[in-house]
């Protein structure tokens, strides 16, 4: 089976191959293909993961192209991890919210839009292309914001795209690890959008052991959650929220904290990727593997630094951080993804999936976030319990300003753009929406073609 990744210049792809290379199931992926715009980050990437296939002779064989059609072409599984305007983009998402005292964050708030809205032309550019040479893959975005990439595409490729973040599942095996509770006998209670829900319940063995965690000082304060929102207002909640709420629950601090920082995480992954490509080209024989890792363990150590009273940049790598591919996130699921789609390896996970009737406050087609269980005829959303009112009503907002970006990002409507951000929930006035859009359009030249035909 032929296995394509947008974006195979970055960082995440040797997850993805370690994982290809463990498994041992039939059919399974035995060609894959990078794309990128790169060459330069193809050719590091592209040697790394040599690196890992040494020894391994049924590992799946790699090429690397620049041509979006070619690597497309035939695949039964296409996994989409883009950065449109690359992290120079990124640090614009972050500091014209920044420079208006508002969040600057990749994902959430209005850098999340301004990132969705010069990704999403793009996006749907790659779902037609799909649809025409490779009609029966299965789309897996990780592409962010993804929640609403994943909403955007589906309206080319339906239920065949589904959104991956590998937070919720994370959040779920902890919680089952730090009880000493084995995670693969754990059902999850999760619901949500994008880098906006909650866990509810853990179930293991038909018990509910949440309320046993949020009992338990030394377990829950040692619960990176617990270090992010403090053991008070996870017992106030009564549930672990993922943690890119932090900056809902904390918005003041969180602003205060990125901006006495020296640098944003745009800032801190831009000078740290420069310098990994610039000696991965330099690297021989292992070197690149471990220069890899030592880079891996560096940006996991200064993930979400503001939120853990940490200085972006600053925090040290754990010296004994080695990436596992049996669980990193992404690569995880993906892989039972495939599995489940291609070997009918039924799995149960929480994806970004249509939502049809599981959250009755929420549009049929509109995007959540939610266990499904993934077998050879598709993605099943599971029931949930249904939201709460501070779950639902924030649920509905965000959405609403999903929905805006994308109209905008499809018709170049300034109207639909002013009206997203200035709905937002991080957004306190109408005025600062414009002039957050102002900004973006001013300094990022993908979010200024939206609005005057130039997109492509």
């Amino acid at each position: 089976m032929k296995l394509t990744v947008l974006g195979g210049g970055g960082f995440r792809v040797p997850y993805v191959y370690q994982a290809l290379l463990h498994d041992q199931g039939s059919p399974r992926i035995d060609d894959v293909w990078l794309y990128d715009t790169d060459p330069a980050r193809l050719k590091a990437m592209a040697e790394v993961l040599a690196r890992f296939a040494d020894g391994s002779p049924d590992a799946p064989r790699v090429t690397v192209s620049t041509s979006l059609d070619d690597a497309l072409e035939g695949s039964d599984f296409v996994f989409a991890a883009i950065r449109v305007g690359g992290l120079a983009g990124r640090m614009c998402d972050e500091r014209v919210a920044l420079d208006l005292n508002v969040l600057g964050q990749e994902t959430t708030g209005p850098g999340g839009l301004a990132y969705g809205l010069r990704t999403i032309p793009v996006m749907l550019d790659i779902a037609h292309r799909v649809r025409r040479l490779a009609p029966n893959a299965y789309l897996i975005n990780f592409t962010n914001p993804a929640g609403m990439i994943t909403e955007a595409m589906q309206s080319v490729l339906g239920d065949r795209v589904l959104g991956i973040c590998d937070t919720p599942s994370g959040l779920g095996r902890r919680i089952a690890t730090t009880l000493g509770l084995d995670p693969s006998r754990a059902q999850f209670d999760y619901v949500g959008l994008n880098h906006l829900g909650w866990m509810r319940r853990v179930l293991h063995d038909g018990e509910d052991v949440l309320p046993r965690l949020l009992a338990d000082d030394e377990r829950l304060g040692g619960l990176e959650e617990g270090v992010v929102f403090g053991r008070e207002w996870l017992r106030d909640l009564g549930l672990i929220p993922n943690e890119y709420l932090y900056y809902y629950y904390f918005n003041r601090d969180a602003v205060r904290s990125i901006l006495d920082a020296p640098q944003t995480r745009g800032e801190f992954l831009a000078r740290q990727q420069a310098e990994f490509y610039r000696r991965v080209t330099e690297a021989a024989g292992g070197g690149a593997v471990r220069l890899w890792r030592e880079t891996v363990a560096n940006r996991s150590a200064n993930y979400m630094a503001e939120a853990k009273g940490a200085v972006q940049g600053e925090a040290e790598a754990d010296a004994d951080f080695r990436p596992d591919p049996a669980h990193q996130g992404y690569a995880g699921v993906a892989l039972a993804v495939m599995a489940a789609v291609s070997r009918n390896e039924r799995a149960t996970m929480i994806l970004n999936v249509r939502n049809g009737t599981t959250v009755s406050a929420l549009p049929e087609d509109a995007v959540v976030e939610v266990p499904v269980t993934v077998d050879a005829n598709g993605v099943h959303p599971l029931t949930v319990t249904q939201p709460d009112l501070h779950q639902a009503g924030l649920m509905q907002q965000v959405k609403a300003v999903e929905r805006l970006t994308i109209s905008a990002a499809v018709t170049g409507s300034r109207a639909d753009a002013v009206k997203a951000f200035s709905l937002h929930p991080l957004v306190d006035s109408v005025d600062v929406g414009r002039k957050l859009l102002d900004g973006y359009v001013d300094r990022i030249p993908e979010v200024a073609a939206v609005f005057t035909g130039g997109r492509g």
